[in-house]
């Protein structure tokens, strides 16, 4: 599967609620990356996942809303990028099927999280499996799908998670293999070496598991009560004070200019007093945050303009998905039984999204009466969906006319040759129908193809 543009995917874990590791780490360096000219980004909210480490509703739900909310805040634009639920691409779930049926279970043995459970169980003197649900189990063929369903070229991830994009690519290319085609992309790990890990209030990794955390969104009151509250050694005011030691000098570090941290070094070094240091840090940190906190404020405010924003995000990326989902459906069997035996043109056909019967959509060429060559797509009901302008040879027409059909699984490749004013002359308005159609042309080929071997 090839694109025009790097396919970049990054999944977010909706179980918690953002704080100033997430942003230094993830948030910040993730909506940079989103403005890569040369890429196609997309950004999920993984509420699926969320199911795997927490059983609160409530706590799923606000937490979808908080990081939504953070990530709009802190930049990311939603006109530019794919930003979605994962609970509302259906093709997900039923992607993950198809290829857990083609999964090895010894790979997901293999698995450090389930093998980590397996070894805390082990040295508690309990069952190898009390207390694992299948879930996490089967967690990386979830992300496996969250991967394959737009055939992303590139995952960033942290060390940590490696295995899952490895496994990502074992999974896929066994599909590939089994069912005899280029069905997926096999993703890359793109390892984010130079991410910041800040420290916590106590010293150790800023993390939910040690209740260390600042919360992204505090009101500057409470974010300088809890920078104040950081942990720090007995030196005393004017005793000179290691930074590359200190808790208080990397986060200020992740948030200050280069001039700034050279300033805040030789604080250091003449003996800067803790709370001066600490003020210092509160100073520098609330700076950056509050006009996005303020933004956040407004956000949070109203859950019904980001639902709306999810959903519009989610509605692009099926556009992707769906012509996809169809192509696999078609490669493991699950198919219209008027297709039987080669016949792809019986007197029903379906539409595979809606079960409900229609008469397929059609393109016809023909010479017109300036001597011009032109071809017109319509849809089963004979509405017009695009008209050609003129071609000088009818080999240029059916060659334009082919290049459409071939896109249609490929929305992103659909509307861009739909929307070439140099060969389109006219394109009904209802942009998402003529793309919807020209994927079911896609499979109706691919299934004719198919059968046919």
């Amino acid at each position: 599967m090839s694109h025009e543009k790097r396919r970049i995917l990054t999944g977010i874990t909706t179980s918690g609620t953002p704080h100033l590791g997430n942003y230094v780490g993830a948030i910040r360096p993730a909506i940079a990356a989103s403005r890569r000219a040369d890429a196609q980004s997309f950004y999920f909210l993984a509420d699926y996942h969320a199911l795997i480490k927490t059983g609160d509703p409530a706590r799923v739900q606000q937490s979808t809303l908080e990081i939504a909310a953070s990530w709009l805040a802190c930049g990311l634009d939603p006109d530019t990028v794919h930003f979605y639920r994962q609970s509302d691409i259906p093709e997900i779930p039923e992607l993950t099927w198809f290829l857990t049926c083609v999964t090895a279970k010894g790979l997901l043995n293999r698995a450090h999280a389930y093998k980590a459970a397996v070894d805390q169980n082990a040295a508690a003197g309990e069952d190898a499996d009390a207390g694992i649900t299948a879930g996490l189990y089967m967690y990386p063929v979830l992300m496996a799908a969250d991967i394959l369903i737009f055939n992303a070229h590139e995952v960033p991830v942290g060390r940590d998670q490696i295995q899952h994009i490895e496994m990502a690519r074992d999974i896929g290319q066994r599909f590939n293999h089994l069912y005899g085609g280029d069905w997926f992309t096999l993703p890359e790990a793109r390892i984010e070496e130079n991410v910041a890990t800040l420290p916590g209030t106590d010293g150790r990794k800023m993390s939910k598991s040690y209740d260390n955390t600042i919360p992204l969104w505090l009101p500057a009151k409470d974010l300088r009560k809890a920078i104040l509250g950081i942990v720090t050694d007995s030196r005393a005011p004017g005793e000179p004070k290691d930074p590359d030691t200190s808790n208080i000098f990397a986060i200020y570090q992740a948030f200050a200019s280069a001039e700034e941290t050279a300033a805040m070094r030789r604080a250091f070094a003449d003996g800067i007093a803790w709370g001066e240091a600490k003020q210092a840090l509160f100073e520098r940190v609330d700076a950056e945050l509050a006009p996005m906190r303020e933004r956040y404020e407004a956000l949070i405010a109203e859950p019904e303009r980001i639902e709306k924003l999810l959903l519009d995000g989610a509605r692009r990326v099926r556009e992707i998905g769906t012509p996809l989902l169809r192509r696999l459906r078609t490669a493991v069997g699950i198919r219209p039984l008027d297709e039987l035996h080669g016949n792809a043109t019986g007197a029903i056909l379906r539409d595979r999204a809606s079960s409900v019967a229609s008469v397929p959509p059609h393109l016809k060429s023909y010479r017109d009466a300036d001597g011009r060559f032109h071809f017109k797509f319509t849809d089963g009901d004979g509405t017009v969906l695009l008209e050609s302008g003129g071609f000088v040879s009818p080999r240029d027409a059916g060659q334009y006319a082919s290049r459409l059909v071939d896109a249609g699984d490929d929305a992103e490749a659909a509307r861009n040759l739909v929307g070439d004013t140099s060969a389109i002359a006219v394109a009904h308005p209802d942009l998402e129908r003529v793309l919807a159609a020209l994927a079911r042309l896609k499979a109706d080929k691919l299934a004719r193809e198919h059968a046919k071997k």
